[in-house]
């Protein structure tokens, strides 16, 4: 049982520059107030941003998204969770490294958490010569509804959720996977979102069945996200786990 979400939460190593590292942290489809795009504060939905190179969740709320949700989930194949014996981090990789190859942001020169704090973050402040490693930024957290003022002096603060955790991967078949692959699932943006450290650190590596995060409005966009990562990386959820994702949307 894991108590942090796999988190690395400062890496500090001096990268090549790279504009792409922003990946959308200025965009403007992830800016305030909502519109026909389904954008929010907090990000836009989960159905139209299907690679996670858009910024964080945004509520699901209308009820033609819910149901295309509810159509997403209910093709996610369920099964027993099996043990979680031989699972390290490092099996999938040293955290946060731009290494992984065929998922976006890899290998932009930047590592994959400050790509992810630039993705979701505005009023973004690189440090000095780089525009790669930020060191302050605003959030709004999808999983508490908080706005949140970050600064590097306090990294925990903020968190990168793997949204599927990396032990559940783990004990659902990505032990058998070769290290390319469990790579990509830790680096790839659809599994990852920056939230509320605290936050984060308590839900461990939980299934939607055991955790949820504390802000309701944001649940059935939650359970959409898990559902994509879960079929892009055809891994099967737990019975108990598929319930409540789909109870999450109406279901």
């Amino acid at each position: 049982m894991l108590t942090s979400c796999d988190v690395q939460v400062d890496v500090d190593t001096e990268a090549s520059p790279s504009s792409s590292a922003s990946g959308g942290g200025s965009d403007g489809s992830g800016g305030s107030g909502s519109g026909s795009s389904g954008s929010s504060v907090y990000g836009v939905l989960p159905l139209t941003n299907p690679d996670g190179t858009k910024r964080g969740l945004a509520p699901v709320t209308a009820e033609a998204d819910k149901k295309a949700s509810l159509e997403l989930i209910e093709t996610v194949p369920t099964a027993r969770a099996g043990s979680g014996s031989g699972y390290d981090r490092k099996k999938f990789g040293y955290a946060w490294q731009d290494t992984a190859e065929g998922i976006p942001f890899a290998g932009n020169g930047c590592d994959t958490r400050n790509d992810i704090l630039a993705r979701d973050g505005k009023d973004l402040e690189y440090r000095s010569g780089s525009d790669c490693i930020l060191i302050s930024m605003t959030l709004n957290d999808p999983y508490t509804g908080k706005e949140m003022e970050w600064r590097k002096e306090a990294a925990a603060k903020v968190q990168i959720d793997h949204v599927m955790p990396l032990s559940y991967d783990w004990r659902m078949g990505a032990s058998r996977w070769s290290l390319a692959k469990r790579k990509q699932i830790a680096n790839d943006p659809i599994n990852l979102v920056a939230v509320d450290g605290p936050t984060n650190g308590s839900k461990g590596d939980s299934g939607p069945a055991d955790w949820l995060p504390p802000r309701e409005e944001i649940h059935c966009a939650y359970s959409t996200r898990w559902a994509q990562v879960a079929l892009k990386y055809e891994l099967p959820v737990t019975t108990e786990d598929k319930a409540t994702m789909l109870e999450t949307c109406g279901g």
